[in-house]
């Protein structure tokens, strides 16, 4: 029997990707947007869900269950960029920036999580960021958001194992997406003590974005994991020096991987 997967942020770069590479290797694939009548030549079929709205959230879920009978995998996808000095990010856009990579997320699997319970099965795939496992210049917002939501997949694993429910997280480098086009600048302002080294890290990060891996890899690694019987906690998926500067802070004193960092956006 196919399995049935509801991918959150469907229409679009990762969440694209990885549907159209699961619907040809059989699988049921629901995507979700906040206005899937935009994607009319989706692969896969599409329904309206928004992460920060709990009522849609729970509308797409039911229609999943009662066309296909069942929900085998959730990968939460949805996800929203943010850059900045932290001091010039505006509260509320520091705010919309956690309900789409932190809560909204939460409100999903909060939402699928009775299913699965009934079904006595489940995977629930997690998309962070290599972002989240260090703080970032410029990206701070971005990295606390991710970071956040690995962590909790790490405490919810061990709360939802008695029910025979799988979760782990898979954290992407830069792949060539439009994520840079969607999300928040904080403009870089005339008179900012940050003007000049906010200017050269985001057009440095615009670069590696545009330089990035096809999508198609993170496609490959999910449709492996959702196979894998006993998925592990944390993947990563990208350039071998972006994994390896994980290992990296986990090895070396904090201020030499800091100053690595510093050198590396030539601050």
């Amino acid at each position: 029997m196919s399995k049935v997967v509801l991918i959150t942020g469907g229409s679009s770069g990762i969440g694209k990707s990885v549907g159209e590479f699961l619907t040809q290797k059989g699988f049921i694939v629901y995507g979700t947007s906040r206005n899937p009548e935009r994607y009319s030549d989706s692969q896969f079929k599409l329904v309206q869900l928004d992460v920060s709205d709990t009522d849609s959230i729970e509308k797409a879920i039911q229609t999943v269950i009662s066309e296909s009978g069942r929900l085998d995998v959730l990968i939460n996808n949805a996800g929203a960029g943010i850059t900045g000095p932290i001091e010039e990010i505006p509260d509320a856009e520091i705010q919309r920036n956690f309900e789409t990579n932190f809560f909204g997320p939460i409100r999903v699997i909060k939402s699928v999580l009775p299913q699965m319970r009934t079904q006595k099965s489940g995977l629930i795939v997690n998309v962070t960021s290599i972002a989240g496992y260090m703080g970032l210049p410029y990206r701070g917002v971005y990295s606390a958001s991710k970071g956040a939501l690995e962590l909790l997949t790490e405490a919810f694993r061990m709360e939802i194992k008695d029910f025979n429910i799988q979760m782990t997280n898979v954290a992407p480098g830069d792949f060539a997406t439009n994520i840079a086009a969607g999300r928040y600048h904080a403009p870089i302002l005339e008179n900012s003590p940050y003007k000049k080294p906010y200017g050269d890290t985001l057009n440095l990060m615009d670069a590696h974005v545009s330089g990035g891996k096809d999508p198609q890899l993170m496609a490959a690694a999910i449709f492996k994991i959702i196979n894998t019987p006993n998925p592990k906690i944390h993947y990563k998926v990208g350039e071998f020096m972006q994994k390896f500067s994980i290992v990296l802070k986990r090895i070396l004193p904090d201020k030499i991987y800091e100053q690595m960092l510093m050198n590396h956006y030539k601050l």
